[in-house]
């Protein structure tokens, strides 16, 4: 791994804990997991998984440390790892052959359901849930997973110019 793929990855993640800190809670105070957006184009832009997972790592140890469900810093930990590793063995097939605006919708969209279901999961079994698994998943997984996908379009593409400007320079 060189020194200019830990540097740009590092600056993902360091986004997606600054949108973390300034996006509102939505529902029973929860808010979107923008490292998991962040998480999924570090994916899509890296093909070597040892990179991949200790971006997935970082992300689950920065998300349990400004995490505002009580108890839940082992489960995000847990869903990031659990998450990284499904997704980048559901992208091994797709690398090549789909274009990269589809990767990111169906690796975020896909992605977005998993973590949450696995956080939450996980969030059960360790401390329990403030609500019931259905209402928890249907009122913040799935508006999480819609704002996630069109966030993960915006930034992606964001990230695509800003790296392409760099080339060129």
């Amino acid at each position: 791994m060189n020194i200019k793929k830990i540097v740009i990855n590092s600056l993902l993640l360091a986004i997606g804990a600054i949108l973390h800190q300034i996006t509102p809670p939505l529902v029973l105070g929860m808010k979107p997991d923008f490292y998991l957006t962040l998480l999924f184009i570090i994916i899509i832009l890296n093909d070597d998984y040892k990179t991949c997972l200790c971006c997935g790592i970082v992300a689950g140890l920065l998300s349990a440390a400004s995490t505002t469900f009580p108890g839940g810093q082992l489960p995000n930990i847990i869903d990031k790892f659990i998450t990284t590793n499904v997704i980048f063995l559901i992208m091994i097939p797709f690398r090549k052959i789909l274009n990269n605006q589809i990767k990111i919708v169906v690796i975020t969209a896909i992605g977005t359901i998993i973590s949450g279901f696995v956080f939450l999961t996980s969030a059960s079994i360790m401390v329990g849930l403030p609500g019931s698994f259905r209402i928890l998943f249907l009122s913040i997984v799935i508006p999480a997973c819609a704002i996630n996908t069109v966030a993960s379009i915006v930034l992606f593409n964001a990230i695509n110019i800003a790296l392409k400007s760099k080339r060129t320079a």
